[in-house]
């Protein structure tokens, strides 16, 4: 399964190329032999305009780096450091042993944790990411635009095929001509209507700066304030501890101008965001995200989930072990300090089949719950949102992803201290 989606994924720039190609040249080369309204001299440096910005813009989506996180990265803002760190909040990337940014996400098909990750694209077989979004903006931009103005112009032939119907057939275009006229139709208005719509909906993120992947987060967090509010404000977590989830506001939201600029790349040069070979963000970027400052200074995003808490048991010592999390609002008593062996993350099954055990008083053991599988598709971190996405489908490794809460390991632990001394 997992090769044959390889071999897919290797198909999908041959074919996006393929389809410009056909759009932007079959065309042409249709319009050249129509006689009844062959190709203007300003419909012809139009169409390749369009055609070459839409070559060096897809290009650069394909190429550019998305960016990687430096491997002695740590947050800037010491105090943030230390309040994460009793917390016990800290984004720590099991996959790649290192802090995780803001923002930032491993994917599985690039195997890094990627700055600012929108999400993999497979028809660019790259992330959009800090770093690559502009030029991935850009495209769908002018694909839109060339493909709308390209679809006035066979429109127009069309017209006038149709107003000549009566005609007989030996005064009109061949069969072969109308053929290829449909299919350029068919091809060209389904394809500007779908990036029309993914145009619409990239706008609208970066107007209000959040990621595909933080749209999710965001639906997920309003999912768990609905389930609170039948729990008195709680949610049960791993072991039974109840832990209290409070609305939070996305914090990266800063105003739509900001969050613009912020997207193209920092800049304020309107005409730059336009320009294909306009430059990739500063690569020393992406790592720090200013924030609109509506919650406390010591909450994170995502908001905290109960879900995402890994069911592990860590061996740890009295003077380091990570505190209980204040904005988790815990009400267990369970003593710390106390040595615990090491074992795997274990998948808590979905709420709704833990809320009716509840109802039930069921006393089954997991493997015997109706519902439950080891496989991933089962648990929470199989959850989907009102699209029927889940993490995995932006390209996100989701096993390390959804459970990105774990402690900071030992030795960093006891590293960071020693520095502190």
């Amino acid at each position: 399964m997992a090769s044959s989606l390889f071999q897919l994924s290797q198909l999908a720039i041959p074919s996006v190329c393929i389809l410009i190609s056909f759009l932007a040249y079959s065309s042409q080369y249709f319009f050249v032999y129509f006689e009844p309204a062959p190709l203007r001299d300003t419909e012809l440096w139009r169409l390749n305009i369009f055609a070459l910005c839409i070559w060096i813009c897809y290009y650069r989506t394909c190429t550019v780096d998305p960016g990687r996180i430096p491997k002695d990265w740590k947050p800037l803002d010491s105090k943030q450091l230390e309040a994460d760190r009793a917390s016990g909040r800290q984004r720590w990337c099991r996959k790649c042993e290192a802090y995780k940014p803001p923002r930032a996400h491993h994917c599985r098909t690039c195997q890094r944790c990627i700055p600012k990750m929108d999400h993999h694209c497979p028809w660019t077989s790259n992330c959009v990411s800090h770093f690559t979004f502009p030029h991935f903006v850009r495209f769908l931009f002018y694909a839109v635009i060339g493909m709308s103005y390209l679809e006035t112009l066979l429109y127009e032939r069309a017209s006038i095929i149709w107003a000549s119907r009566n005609r007989p057939s030996y005064l009109g275009p061949s069969a072969l001509q109308m053929g290829h006229l449909f299919v350029l139709l068919v091809v060209n208005s389904f394809t500007v209507f779908f990036l029309m719509i993914l145009l619409g909906r990239t706008i609208w993120s970066m107007s209000i700066n959040t990621t595909t992947i933080e749209e999710w987060e965001i639906e997920r967090h309003q999912t768990l304030v609905r389930r609170s509010r039948h729990f008195g404000g709680y949610l049960t977590g791993p072991g039974g501890v109840r832990i209290r989830i409070k609305k939070q506001e996305f914090p990266y939201d800063i105003g739509i101008w900001s969050n613009i600029k912020a997207g193209m790349g920092g800049t304020a040069n309107v005409l730059s965001w336009f320009w294909p070979l306009a430059r990739t963000p500063d690569r020393r970027t992406g790592l720090e995200f200013e924030v609109n400052d509506f919650e406390d200074p010591n909450v994170t995003w995502p908001p905290p989930d109960p879900d995402r808490i890994p069911v592990t048991a860590r061996t740890v010592m009295d003077d380091v072990e990570p505190q209980t999390p204040a904005i988790y609002g815990r009400t267990d008593d369970s003593p710390s300090g106390a040595p615990r062996a090491s074992q795997e993350i274990r998948r808590r099954k979905r709420f709704h089949d833990r809320a009716q055990e509840e109802i039930n008083q069921s006393g089954s053991s997991r493997e015997s719950s109706p519902g439950y599988s080891t496989e991933p598709e089962d648990g929470e971190e199989g959850w989907k949102n009102s699209e029927g996405e889940r993490l995995r489908d932006f390209g996100v490794e989701e096993d390390v992803e959804f459970y990105d809460e774990e402690d900071i390991p030992l030795a960093i632990l006891m590293q960071q201290k020693a520095q502190r001394q």
